[in-house]
């Protein structure tokens, strides 16, 4: 049973709330970016940022949930997740109660994996997706710098290309001031209503 009524558009597809889905290669950003923007965006109810439900190790500088495998299988069972794919060997979810926030007209940001998009697009109502990028050299120090055990070699997830910046409306090339960048991706939150394609830098 959930809180809210089911909303959705004449489509059958979930809103009137925006799903922001943060996108890009391991070493890009993401999880930095994602910090800076939900400290800035502290306070504001109406913008929920979703934990993603992980099974590898957890990182200080995430906010996941860490499962194990045959815990994820069980909730991909139930049918407990929005959202969810593999990648480098691990299984990565987005909870459904994402949907509810929805309904009830919330923004809600997510990192996902690009090869959920065109399923997140088919699902709900107002999906913005934002892609963060690096020059290939820049990802390979910034993987080699965190050291995680679990990101395995880091050619391979450099060299894993899925989608491209024509599935995104935002792009941020996250070479430059971090802050800067999270400032720009609040932004792209905060301004659904006038969000355009557009490439920053």
């Amino acid at each position: 049973m959930t809180d809210f009524a089911p909303i959705t558009a004449h489509n059958g597809r979930i809103g009137p709330g925006r799903l922001v889905l943060l996108v890009g290669p391991s070493g890009a950003g993401k999880d930095t970016l994602l910090g800076i923007a939900k400290a800035t965006c502290l306070g504001k109810r109406d913008i929920v940022f979703a934990r993603r439900v992980i099974t590898r190790e957890p990182s200080p500088a995430e906010d996941n949930l860490q499962s194990t495998p045959e815990a994820f299988r069980a909730m991909i069972a139930g049918g407990e997740f929005a959202l969810h794919w593999q990648a480098h060997g691990h299984s990565y979810g987005v909870l459904r109660s994402i949907d509810n926030e929805l309904r009830a007209g919330h923004t809600v940001v997510a990192n996902v994996s690009r090869t959920v998009i065109a399923l997140a697009r088919q699902t709900y109502e107002n999906v913005t997706v934002v892609l963060v990028t690096a020059p290939e050299d820049i990802l390979a120090n910034r993987i080699a710098a965190r050291a995680r055990r679990s990101d395995g070699i880091s050619a391979d997830r450099i060299g894993r290309t899925v989608g491209s910046s024509a599935d995104a409306d935002f792009t941020i090339l996250n070479v430059a001031s971090r802050d800067d960048h999270a400032r720009e991706l609040v932004e792209i939150i905060c301004d659904g209503d006038s969000a355009r394609r557009r490439v920053v830098q």
